[in-house]
């Protein structure tokens, strides 16, 4: 998932619940997927098979790995097979844009797509939730946005759909920090139309004072995320001691990571008396969303998604 989200770092493996609680797979199931590659470390399989049990749906939702120079291909084929609806993760979110038919409003600001909604009559319908994800835990907390001060950590893809999340939420002013210039000109250059309060700094010396400064601050950089292959990478922090010392206490610190649960960034910032917020309900709420558009359904279970997510992470 995550332009969107980070790459799931854990694979997926089957429940281990009672063969009578499984759904029967017959000749009437119907398939929705995510594509990526790769994708077998996906965990949105866990949470939306779980959703499709509860709903009732007589679909099975599979990680379905489609290399870059076959992803038309795939794509074209799932169609034929009347598949009901895909997530798309990395590295396809910008280049699946193109084999769409139409594009969300949103998805052509962002310039990506994280899900692909059937059309009538053929086609592909692209749009992305990922800022929908991004956005929804901070709206629980009915802190006042409006106006407010935040600091992005990294310009990679994840980091475009929290900037328009933050855009959406009001806030006043965005600092996007990244440790390439060009990377960092880049990005600016393509959001300045719909996100003119954003700025860029260069990573370095001037992050004190930004983080002082801030009263939301948003990692969107993979480091201190767990993986399978390299579980030492839980112990790396995106800051440093006397970058994390100028947190003020209250600040608002978001990682979009979600493995370790919490991470040293989060960790960290706790320990210094700021508010902490977690990747894994970015993952369960972009994964809602996206299944409210493919069902036509308003009552996707998000508590029961969440539960599936929970039981499954070390």
């Amino acid at each position: 998932m995550g332009l969107g989200v980070v790459a799931e770092p854990f694979p997926y493996q089957p429940p281990e619940s009672p063969v009578s609680q499984q759904p029967a797979i017959s000749g009437t199931t119907a398939l929705v997927g995510v594509l990526g590659s790769p994708v077998h470390h996906s965990l949105s399989p866990v949470m939306q098979n779980a959703a499709l049990r509860a709903m009732g749906l007589d679909w099975v939702f599979l990680a379905l790995p489609a290399p870059a120079a076959e992803l038309a291909t795939v794509v074209r084929g799932l169609e034929a097979l009347e598949c009901r609806g895909l997530n798309v993760t990395i590295p396809h979110k910008h280049s699946v844009a193109a084999l769409c038919r139409e594009l969300s409003p949103l998805a052509q600001r962002l310039g990506a797509v994280n899900v692909l909604v059937p059309l009538q009559g053929g086609g592909w319908h692209g749009t992305n939730t990922d800022v929908e994800g991004f956005c929804a835990p901070l709206r629980r907390t009915d802190h006042p946005w409006q106006g407010k001060r935040a600091l992005v950590l990294g310009c990679g893809g994840s980091a475009r759909a929290v900037v328009a999340g933050l855009v959406e939420l009001g806030c006043g002013a965005i600092t996007l920090t990244g440790r390439r210039p060009e990377a960092l000109a880049a990005f600016q250059a393509d959001v300045q139309a719909w996100a003119p309060q954003l700025h860029t700094l260069a990573w370095g010396d001037g992050l004190g004072p930004a983080l002082a400064e801030a009263d939301l601050v948003v990692n969107t950089t993979p480091v201190g995320m767990a993986s399978a292959s390299d579980p030492q990478a839980a112990l790396g922090c995106p800051l440093q001691p006397a970058q994390l010392d100028a947190l003020r206490p209250g600040t608002w610190v978001y990682d979009i990571i979600y493995t370790p649960r919490p991470t040293q960034l989060l960790h960290q910032a706790a320990a210094r008396g700021c508010t902490t917020l977690d990747g894994l309900e970015m993952l369960v709420e972009q994964g809602a969303a996206a299944l409210r558009l493919w069902s036509g359904r308003r009552d996707v279970p998000v508590a029961v998604m969440r539960q599936a997510l929970l039981e499954r992470l070390p």
